[in-house]
């Protein structure tokens, strides 16, 4: 791109590009005016430039700490919010892993009581505390284990996140 210096009907000293119109606020063959360093023309009117000085730094000074906390209590809403999706999506995994394995115990033997036992043997003890195991089903041909798991709130107050229900079924083996 060519550029060249201009020296337009006002007398102010500029640069264009060749065949374009001058540009304001551009200058390389001169300086700009004192006058004109308060005020910048822009294409929607003009922008004041706040002053310089000692009396801005100490205007300014905190602004983005007092912005922070303002916004912090949105950050920590937001971080304990995917915390109880956490939660809740861990508790459906470990009911779904109690209710194969409780099936998976009722298929091979006879006494419900020990499928139960099994089902809360194969998760975690805070899950193993707050399930629901129900076995039914053999001497049929298939065996069905019902799991109920209440999810924990981490919001203080709030406990209506509600339960997990999971089930699994599985042939009965043919020892039974």
């Amino acid at each position: 791109m060519t550029h060249a210096c201009t020296s337009g009907p006002t007398g102010r000293r500029g640069w264009t590009r060749l065949g374009a119109r001058r540009e304001a606020g551009r200058t390389r063959c001169g300086a700009r005016p004192a006058a004109r360093l308060a005020a910048r023309p822009t294409r929607s009117g003009t922008r004041r430039v706040a002053a310089a000085g000692p009396f801005r730094a100490r205007r300014d000074r905190g602004s983005a700490a007092v912005e922070y906390l303002g916004f912090l209590p949105l950050l920590l809403l937001v971080a304990l919010a995917g915390v109880q999706l956490g939660l809740a999506a861990y508790a459906a995994q470990q009911a779904g892993t109690a209710a194969r394995a409780a099936a998976r115990t009722g298929a091979q033997t006879e006494r419900a009581g020990g499928a139960a036992q099994a089902g809360k043997a194969a998760v975690s003890d805070w899950v193993g505390k707050r399930a629901d195991i129900g076995v039914a089903g053999c001497p049929g041909d298939t065996v069905t284990a019902s799991v109920t798991v209440s999810i924990p709130s981490v919001f203080p107050g709030i406990d209506h996140f509600g339960p997990v229900h999971k089930s699994a079924t599985m042939p009965c083996d043919e020892s039974n």
